[in-house]
């Protein structure tokens, strides 16, 4: 296949791999406008859906950002050091090779947001939001609570999901591209919901992945991720900039 290696990977695998090494050879160096989807479709000799997951996961993953109606191009290096990824638990679980379950708790539209959610998402008016909870099991053992307040401006349908068939990850990746991503992370003692739901002891201590993703210049969602401290544990693997 003409500019992609021959293992076995998958195709849109292959595609960033062929991305990554143009960017890392300085080929497309950073603020690169890469070439169209369609040129890449043509020169690859993939489908256009292939080469257009391959881009949208890079840019999840920091390595391209896209703007819409002008194109895709190479992000420079971040000042802040990557601590973890963006990442589908329930692919996570199932690459362990566990069972995953997934309870709903809540799913509902919240038609006046109080102030600190319109902070949140840097409303300059009262707009409705998503709201949803759910936690994830892992061989029938709570490790996740899920909590995505979600901008019904650019993800539409959410709440008909049935989110114990699709992850709530995935429905948001086909729903509107994310250019941007924020993590903070802190360890905090088990609230009376959280030990409830988790099925742990009230104060036991839990991590808690506060996120918050970018459409363009528009907050997608703000999202809380509740780990059981003594069940899960946070990083990633990943190759530094080259310098």
């Amino acid at each position: 296949m003409p500019g992609l290696s021959n293992t076995a990977l998958p195709l849109y695998e292959k595609v960033k791999d062929f991305v990554l090494d143009n960017i890392g050879n300085g080929n497309w160096p950073q603020n690169e406008k890469l070439p169209s989807e369609h040129e890449l479709t043509s020169s690859l000799g993939v489908s256009r859906m292939t080469v257009h997951r391959a881009l949208r996961e890079l840019t999840a993953e920091g390595y391209l950002r896209r703007v819409q109606g002008v194109g895709t191009f190479v992000s420079p290096p971040k000042a802040q050091s990557t601590l973890i990824e963006i990442s589908n638990i329930i692919t996570e679980i199932k690459a362990r090779g566990s069972q995953h379950r997934a309870e709903v708790i809540l799913l509902e539209r919240i038609e006046r947001p109080d102030q600190m959610l319109l902070d949140a998402f840097e409303f300059r008016k009262l707009c409705p939001v998503d709201h949803s909870m759910v936690v994830h099991y892992e061989n029938g053992v709570p490790v996740q609570l899920e909590e995505r307040y979600v901008n019904t401006k650019l993800v539409k349908n959410y709440l008909d999901q049935d989110f114990t068939s699709i992850g709530t990850y995935d429905y948001l990746q086909h729903s509107t591209p994310l250019t941007e991503v924020e993590h903070l992370i802190s360890a905090v003692p088990a609230t009376e919901r959280h030990a409830r739901l988790l099925h742990i002891r009230e104060r036991d201590s839990c991590l808690v992945l506060h996120r918050k993703t970018w459409t363009g210049q528009t907050i997608a969602t703000v999202n809380t991720f509740t780990y059981v401290g003594s069940r899960y544990s946070l990083g990633s693997r990943y190759l530094p900039p080259n310098k």
